[in-house]
């Protein structure tokens, strides 16, 4: 079926042409800070404090193994809870029946991590973790923009989600380091698991999800089901250039932030690193907002990405390039919101632009889970790389010199992308 006869679509395929209310973008909103809360708060704080606890003489590399695997279990679930939704005929709608499932096991997974007495039990929970929160993303909180906003607000849509990740960062940060003083790892897991569960309930109670006639479902075959989690590089060309430019943001991002808590403790040699990190998250978050609001804004006016792709590739790299060269608590002030403003214009273009250039509107959620893959990805590569970095290739400087060049090559391939402006 063609994507141009939109008009003899169902309103689950049909491109949207009106705009989004503000209690629709809300609980959008929340949603997506409760879901990252629930991703990035372990990350930044919870899952490094626990590999010390488990094992301090290697808590580099468990941290590395732990989050790296539950990475490669949110590669898979992407797409294929995606693919999953993007067949789904329930009453209930196609995709929150897959967000109330994804929250239910991500919740889970954070009550495991609160009891795990061991690095294995550790490990399994946070697969459970990246299955169901990842599942979660790629069902609702991203294919919503295709599903339901139109082309000329998805800057502004996609600022907000831009802004929703950035204060699950900070918020978790800060929750969960409050809960430590209180009462040490399983209360911050918990509270975290109650958050995920908060925001997911009042996006899918109080959103409206269009049913999809079981006459315009795809088919189910086997075959056909694995054939359509490939997009072809050759036959969708803007499509393979963003998701690379999408990739190497990712990991540049990743390289500069994922030890960052060890950074603070072993390089700068910060006297409190847990109050240091909430200091440079805030500054960040602040400068965030600010990149993405103004992005979204002037992108969406415009109708023009790329530019602001290239502008925030260009800073992110500065800021990489400033702890490469000066490793000091002065340095990491000025690098935090040079990173937070160039990442905020980011989010806010990106996702305008990856949903511009999707294949075909019946595969939406599938397609977006495997835009997905290349943010989940660089979570399997850059807990191994940034080890092999740290020891074998010059320690920090060497670290954050990555970082700078993924973001540069980012910038390089969005110019490959023809069908955005």
């Amino acid at each position: 079926m063609s994507d141009t006869t939109t008009n003899r679509l169902p309103e689950a395929l049909a491109e949207p042409l009106t705009r989004v209310r503000r209690g629709w973008m809300s609980l959008l909103f929340f949603a997506n800070i409760a879901m990252w809360l629930g991703i990035y708060a372990p990350i930044q704080v919870l899952l490094p404090q626990q590999a010390e606890l488990l094992d301090a003489a290697n808590k580099e590399t468990v941290f590395g193994v732990v989050t790296g695997v539950g990475a490669a279990v949110a590669l898979v679930a992407n797409p294929l809870v995606g693919l999953l939704s993007d067949r789904t005929v329930s009453r209930f709608g196609r995709r929150h029946p897959w967000t109330v499932l994804g929250a239910v096991l991500g919740a889970a997974g954070l009550l495991v991590l609160a009891e795990a007495p061991n690095v294995v039990v550790m490990t399994i929970g946070w697969c459970l973790v990246q299955a169901g929160l990842n599942g979660m993303l790629g069902a609702t909180l991203i294919c919503g923009v295709a599903d339901r906003v139109p082309v000329g607000q998805r800057a502004q849509v996609g600022g907000l989600i831009g802004i929703a990740q950035m204060l699950g960062t900070v918020l978790g940060a800060v929750v969960v380091v409050v809960m430590l003083d209180v009462a040490g790892l399983p209360l911050g897991y918990a509270v975290c698991a109650v958050i995920v569960l908060g925001g997911a309930g009042a996006f899918v109670f109080r959103t409206p999800d269009a049913r999809l006639p079981l006459e315009f479902r795809s088919s189910m075959r086997f075959r056909r089901f694995l054939k359509d989690l490939w997009v072809s590089p050759r036959k969708h060309p803007d499509f393979a250039w963003a998701w690379g430019c999408h990739f190497m943001i990712n990991l540049g991002n990743a390289f500069g932030t994922l030890f960052l808590l060890f950074f603070l403790k072993d390089s700068v040699h910060y006297p409190d690193p847990e109050d240091g990190l909430l200091i440079m998250m805030g500054l960040y978050g602040v400068a965030l907002v600010i990149g993405a609001v103004l992005a979204g804004h002037f992108s969406d006016k415009s109708g023009r990405r790329k530019p602001y792709v290239l502008a925030s590739s260009a800073v992110m790299a500065i800021a990489a390039l400033l702890l490469v060269v000066w490793q000091t608590w002065p340095a990491a002030l000025i690098a935090s919101p040079l990173l937070g403003i160039g990442f905020g214009v980011y989010m806010a273009v990106a996702l305008a632009m990856l949903t511009q250039v999707l294949p075909v509107a019946q595969n939406r959620a599938k397609d977006l889970g495997v835009v997905n893959i290349a943010g989940s990805l660089p979570q399997v590569v850059a807990p191994l790389l940034t080890t092999l970095i740290l020891k074998f290739l010059g320690g920090y400087p060497a670290l954050f010199g990555a970082a700078a060049l993924a973001t540069v090559l980012a910038g390089v391939l969005v110019t490959r992308v023809k069908a955005v402006r």
